[in-house]
C-alpha cells in the first residue's frame, strides 16, 4: 500500500511539474563564438536558454523569500537579514550606509541580495525546484561541454551559482575574481530582467590597465556573459530611479570541486 504523501511533498511535486526542463538554445554554437572569446576573455551570449526555461527561472526568482544581503563587514563577507535592515531607524541606516560607501570608495566593496543556491543544494538545505533546476542546469553536461567549446578548456569540471538582485544603491566595485587555491577558470552571468536600460546602472564594466571602462554589458534579458578569470570588472551602483531590481543567476566554472 502506499503511503499518501505529505502536504509539503504534495505542494513541492505541483511546483516541479510546472517547471520545464532548462536548456540552452540548441541552435547556439559555442565553438563559433571561441575565437572572439580568446582574443577579448569575454563574451555576450543572447538568447542562451529556451524561452520558456528563462521565463521560468525569471517567474522563480521574483517568487523567492530566502533573499539575504551580502555586503562587507570588518571581518570580510557577512549575509545580512533583510527583515533586520528594515527595522533599522533612518539615523542607524544613515550610519550603515555610511561605513559601507566609505570603504567602497577606496577598495573592494559590495552590497546586493544574493541566495546562495549551491551552498544550500551541498548542504542538503530545502530550496525551491526552481533553484535545484538552475543548480542542476549549470552542472549538467550541456552547460559545461557549451562552456569548454567557449573557452577552449575542458578542464570546467563544476559550477556554484548563486542568485542575485541588485536594487537601486547595490554595486559591486572592482575586482579581478582571482583566488588562490579556487580552482576558477571563469565566471558566468545568466541576466534574467526582462527589461533594463543602461542609465539605471547595474552594469557589468571591464576595466582596462589605464583605469577606463573598455566595454560594458546592460543586463539583457536571458543573455550570458562570460568571462575569464582573473580579469578586472565591477557592477556599477544601480540608480535610484531604476524601475525594478536586476536579478540574475551568477557564479564560477571551475577545475574542481571545493574542498569542504
Amino acid at each position: 500500500m502506499r503511503d499518501n504523501p505529505s502536504p509539503a511533498q504534495a505542494l513541492e511535486t505541483l511546483l516541479s511539474s510546472s517547471i520545464p526542463d532548462l536548456v540552452i538554445d540548441r541552435r547556439l554554437h559555442p565553438a563559433s563564438m571561441a575565437p572572439a572569446f580568446a582574443r577579448f576573455g569575454r563574451t555576450h551570449i543572447p538568447g542562451i536558454l529556451s524561452v520558456a526555461s528563462a521565463e521560468a527561472l525569471h517567474t522563480g526568482l521574483r517568487q523567492e523569500r530566502g533573499w539575504v544581503c551580502s555586503t562587507m563587514g570588518s571581518d570580510g563577507g557577512v549575509d545580512l537579514p533583510l527583515d533586520g535592515l528594515a527595522a533599522l531607524t533612518p539615523e542607524q541606516e544613515a550610519g550603515f550606509l555610511k561605513l559601507a560607501h566609505r570603504q567602497a570608495a577606496h577598495g573592494f566593496h559590495y552590497m546586493f541580495d544574493t541566495i546562495r543556491i549551491s551552498d544550500k543544494v551541498e548542504a542538503g538545505d530545502p530550496v525551491s525546484p526552481v533553484l535545484k533546476a538552475a543548480y542542476d542546469l549549470v552542472n549538467g553536461p550541456a552547460f559545461l561541454e557549451f562552456i569548454a567549446a567557449l573557452t577552449g578548456t575542458s578542464r570546467g569540471v563544476y559550477a556554484d551559482i548563486q542568485a542575485t538582485r541588485f536594487r537601486p544603491g547595490h554595486y559591486l566595485t572592482q575586482h579581478d575574481d582571482h583566488r588562490d587555491g579556487a580552482g576558477r577558470l571563469c565566471a558566468y552571468v545568466l541576466n534574467l530582467t526582462p527589461q533594463w536600460r543602461a542609465d539605471w546602472g547595474g552594469l557589468l564594466t571591464f576595466i582596462d590597465g589605464d583605469g577606463h571602462v573598455a566595454e560594458a554589458y546592460t543586463p539583457a534579458f536571458n543573455a550570458l556573459n562570460v568571462l575569464k578569470v582573473p580579469q578586472a570588472h565591477a557592477v556599477s551602483c544601480v540608480a535610484p530611479f531604476a524601475d525594478g531590481a536586476r536579478l540574475s543567476l551568477t557564479g564560477w566554472v571551475r577545475d574542481a570541486r571545493p574542498a569542504k
